[in-house]
């Protein structure tokens, strides 16, 4: 794995103490801002949208619905505290990797990020290299994801958008290959959706056992769906564990092919 890079590598320096800013990034202008109600809560924007809440004192802690539906799945994943390596495609403010490795230390965390303008920006106010286990390379997700051995990835998520718009090619051929190689034979691949208008018939056929997480519609919610897909069943009992008590409520449908 010598060819991974760390914060460090990478050219970014240390964090000091968080500081609300902007910066101009690869799809836009960045926006950094305190959070009044909760000290240690910092909510990333990318051209006014939200991209990331990243709590300093509390990783643990997570704002944002579809992150709690990633925290979900991972969370329900055997042995329950059991360190995972995971790969993230699009970093953000790094929430997901931080609660991965504060729930379960020892974990390794590679995030993939093409947006460099926004990893320094991230790295310079909330910091990355601090982070237990979190490494960074800087590059297109489906070339730097070709690159890693196969079978090394207890779990990929999905996480990169271009504005408003999924990233290209991360639903296409080579990408969803590229994911089924990387990952365990009873990983788990996690997408980040928004809105319903997604060509998932390459991860369908890759990938026979998927549950869709999303916000209940009867709720009157709509926002970010997450799949989660795998070529072994999924834990599906703790995951209902984990979804029940859920505010707002999480709508899981369960699909099998094949």
């Amino acid at each position: 794995m010598s060819n991974w890079e760390t914060a460090e590598d990478a050219g970014l320096h240390d964090a000091g103490e968080p500081q609300p800013g902007t910066r101009e990034v690869r799809f836009g202008k960045a926006e950094l801002r305190a959070d009044s109600e909760r000290p240690g809560g910092w909510l990333l924007t990318v051209n006014g949208i939200a991209q990331s809440y990243v709590d300093l004192d509390d990783p643990t802690y997570l704002e944002l619905d579809y992150v709690r539906y990633l925290g979900c799945v991972v969370d329900s994943m055997r042995p329950f505290d059991a360190p995972l390596n995971v790969v993230h495609i699009g970093g953000g403010g790094a929430t997901f990797p931080r609660y991965v490795s504060a729930v379960r230390p020892g974990s390794r965390n590679l995030i993939i990020e093409a947006d460099s303008a926004l990893a320094e920006f991230v790295e310079e106010r909330l910091g990355l290299r601090s982070v237990p286990g979190v490494e960074l390379r800087l590059g297109d997700g489906l070339t730097e994801i070709a690159t890693l051995p196969e079978q090394w990835a207890h779990v990929v998520v999905a996480d990169a958008f271009e504005g408003l718009r999924m990233a290209d090619g991360i639903t296409g051929a080579e990408f969803t290959a590229q994911v089924a190689r990387v990952l365990r034979t009873d990983g788990v691949y996690l997408l980040n959706l928004v809105g319903t208008r997604h060509r998932l018939d390459e991860i369908r056929a890759r990938f026979p056992h998927r549950v869709l997480l999303d916000g209940d519609v009867f709720a009157g919610y709509v926002g970010n769906q997450v799949l989660a897909a795998s070529r072994v069943p999924l834990p599906l009992d703790a995951l209902h564990e984990r979804v029940e008590d859920a505010f707002p409520p999480v709508h899981v449908v369960v699909e099998t092919s094949g």
